[in-house]
């Protein structure tokens, strides 16, 4: 590595092995909710999710190089640790909390992760790129707040399970 450039495509890797692995645990995740809402936020975020695919595949296609790299260890220790969440004997309400605490991990790992890639492109001049980038920045902005939403009036029924 060893140029901004090389930086760029090694994170979008990155991102796109983080995105692929998201899309397999989506599912998953709203298969394990209670909450309908909750449920319908995991579909609608699987949908997003593709689109953030094919926009990062736009992004490998302008540069000419593979989106393949190493698989994200960031993302698929989050993910590891919402699975163990799903593997444990938990009240619904307790389990769609710590869900949606789950996801928002994952999205504020993404979050951060899209700023930096913006940033390169726009150091690189690649403006398509920066206009893909900030889409997705947005719509994962977008997503976390929809879940903040969503933990007010579940963690308050989580806690009067308890």
């Amino acid at each position: 590595m060893e140029s901004i450039q090389d930086l760029f495509v090694m994170e979008l890797q990155d991102l796109y092995s983080a995105e692929n692995q998201i899309i397999e645990a989506l599912p998953k995740m709203a298969e394990a909710a209670s909450s309908e809402e909750l449920k319908a936020g995991f579909k609608e975020h699987l949908k997003q999710t593709k689109g953030h695919v094919q926009r990062l595949e736009q992004i490998f296609e302008q540069l000419g190089t593979s989106a393949e790299g190493e698989k994200c260890k960031g993302m698929e220790g989050l993910l590891e640790e919402g699975e163990e969440l799903m593997d444990e004997d938990a009240d619904p309400e307790v389990l769609d909390a710590g869900l949606i605490a789950a996801a928002q991990k994952v999205e504020h790992y993404e979050i951060a992760s899209y700023g930096t890639v913006k940033t390169y492109a726009r150091l690189l001049g690649m403006n398509d790129a920066v206009q893909l980038l900030e889409q997705t920045l947005n719509e994962e902005k977008e997503t976390d707040s929809k879940l903040t939403d969503l933990a007010e009036d579940i963690n308050v029924q989580a806690d009067k399970a308890a």
